[in-house]
């Protein structure tokens, strides 16, 4: 659980610039990529990282600018991207300028169960790490390259010209 405001601006920097990685190489037509007809496609779970951002805090009474939950799916990977960029900005502007770190064991209404405010931020993070790797898997699919997240990806380590290590 995050206890001051620095620590969570920190982790948020890093993580939402590694989801961002990962929505920038979405394409148009990877939007559609599935699983299976019964599963959601790679955009909208794009698009659901978007819209989570203002879902999650608006339940600690955190007002920003960001797409609701239910706003419509976009056709433009772009969009989605912008969107995101835009999200997880004003995200990290409200933080930083409504809440203190005493703001952080503050407890809401998390669907159901009262969650201090430090612990909504950890699991927004889990959630956007949860869903980056449901996406890596699709844009594989989708036939697109995969950026390095805490480590080099396939396509990285062509980069530098080495075979990956076994895993």
């Amino acid at each position: 659980m995050f206890t001051t405001i620095k620590a969570f601006e920190e982790t948020w920097q890093r993580e939402s610039g590694l989801t961002q990685a990962i929505l920038d190489v979405l394409t148009d037509q990877s939007l559609s990529q599935a699983v299976t007809s019964q599963n959601r496609t790679l955009g909208r779970v794009a698009w659901h990282l978007v819209t989570s951002l203002h879902e999650m805090l608006s339940r600690t009474g955190l007002d920003f600018d960001a797409p609701h939950h239910d706003a419509p799916l976009p056709d433009s990977a772009e969009f989605i991207a912008q969107s995101y960029k835009k999200a997880s900005s004003a995200l990290l502007q409200a933080i930083s300028e409504k809440w203190t770190d005493s703001s952080l064991q503050e407890k809401n209404d998390m669907y159901g169960e009262q969650w201090r405010n430090g612990a909504t931020l950890t699991v927004l993070v889990y959630h956007q790490i949860h869903h980056r790797g449901q996406m890596t898997v699709l844009m594989r699919q989708a036939g697109l390259p995969v950026p390095g997240i805490y480590g080099p990806s396939l396509e990285d380590w062509n980069t530098m010209g080495m075979e990956p290590p076994e895993i």
